[in-house]
């Protein structure tokens, strides 16, 4: 992992400030001018369930021309091989994703010299869709997103080397929870089913996510 502009002191919990998309893009931009790599540069936003990862890469991106997002949603395991390994209740938790193929991907892009394919994320079937991005070395920054960036567990903690600089998206608590609900009724279930799913499984999640975002570079605060 880089460390050009990077200050790791601090935690979320010793009140280390949050910065915005604009300083995120500018420290970004920074990164990229004294980069000498021809490869991609990595950026990797980590967050619990609806805290807004999703929307913050893609503004993100907007800021940062030329740039590319990946999300790591597409490396969940088929519906198929979820129910097969007595996992597909708890689909969104550590080991019901494919960490080795994401893992091998990243690696992948710190090294091609050719256009690099990776899984896109269908969530109105929630299955993740093959080949359906695609990544060429002149992309000059990924931003690269999901919950699990900063986790040891489960074979996570091959993922962070990888990333040049890693970010920890914050919201509030109860803004959160509102916009995860939301998000699952807008894609099928019953506002009953939506906030069991949200205070269950998505909840359960999100405690393993939180102290894995004090390891972070910096907090962005999402809105």
């Amino acid at each position: 992992m880089s460390t050009v502009g990077v200050s790791r002191e601090g935690s979320a919990d010793e009140g280390r400030a949050p910065i915005d998309l604009p300083a995120l893009a500018a420290i970004v931009e920074g990164m990229l001018a004294a980069r000498t790599a021809s490869t991609p540069l990595l950026v990797g936003l980590a967050g619990k369930p609806g805290a807004g990862k999703s929307t913050a890469a893609e503004k993100l991106a907007a800021l940062l021309p030329g740039s590319r997002v990946l999300p790591m949603d597409g490396f969940h395991f088929p519906q198929a091989q979820l129910v097969s390994l007595g996992r597909r209740e708890r689909m969104g938790a550590p080991d019901t994703f494919d960490v080795d193929a994401f893992v091998a991907l990243l690696t992948s892009l710190s090294s091609a010299t050719g256009t690099v394919r990776a899984p896109g994320f269908d969530r109105t079937i929630e299955e993740p869709v093959p080949d359906e991005l695609s990544f060429t070395p002149e992309v000059p920054c990924i931003i690269v997103e999901g919950n699990y960036l900063l986790l040891d567990d489960h074979g996570w903690h091959r993922v962070a080397p990888l990333l040049d600089v890693t970010v920890g998206v914050i919201l509030d608590e109860a803004t959160r929870h509102e916009r995860l609900i939301a998000r699952h009724v807008a894609f099928g279930k019953t506002d009953e089913q939506a906030r069991a799913w949200a205070l269950g499984p998505d909840e359960r999640n999100a405690v393993l996510i939180e102290p894995t975002l004090e390891r972070a570079d910096y907090l962005l605060s999402a809105r």
